[in-house]
């Protein structure tokens, strides 16, 4: 059993799968992700910093939502994050598209590379039958 203490409450708890904080505090952060798209939904054309401050959410948070994609700027939005390979205004998500081409046709190619042949086994005398040569005379 491995038990964490939670990084947003401080209380301890069982850690099933890789997680930082409690179920409780993982209930409330869902909870405000919540409340903050019914907002947008409301306020389209809302700033990070607006947002942040009308649902008492950090702009860190937000923009962690944002690269996780379930938020998204709007089309008209003067704001955005960048991408982390080359630093480009994105919508959402961690790479502009241009990146994730990238990224996958490097893959790709990496994924169908030839394969390098096999080294040939030196060629003995094959199945040859062998025999032994006794030291006696008949």
């Amino acid at each position: 059993m491995n038990v964490m203490n939670c990084k947003s409450c401080g209380r301890l708890f069982n850690v099933m799968a890789n997680e930082k904080i409690c179920p409780a505090c993982k209930q409330a952060l869902e909870d405000k992700f919540q409340e903050v798209k019914r907002y947008l939904e409301e306020n389209p054309n809302s700033s990070v910093e607006q947002v942040a401050n009308e649902n008492d959410v950090s702009v860190k948070q937000i923009k962690q939502w944002v690269r996780e994609e379930r938020l998204i700027f709007s089309e008209g939005s003067l704001q955005g994050i960048e991408c982390e390979s080359c630093g480009k205004m994105i919508r959402t998500g961690r790479f502009c598209d241009e990146c994730k081409a990238n990224m996958t046709n490097t893959l790709k190619n990496a994924l169908d590379r030839p394969k390098a042949p096999e080294p040939k086994k030196p060629v003995r005398d094959g199945d040859r039958m062998r025999f032994l040569q006794s030291g006696m005379k008949d």
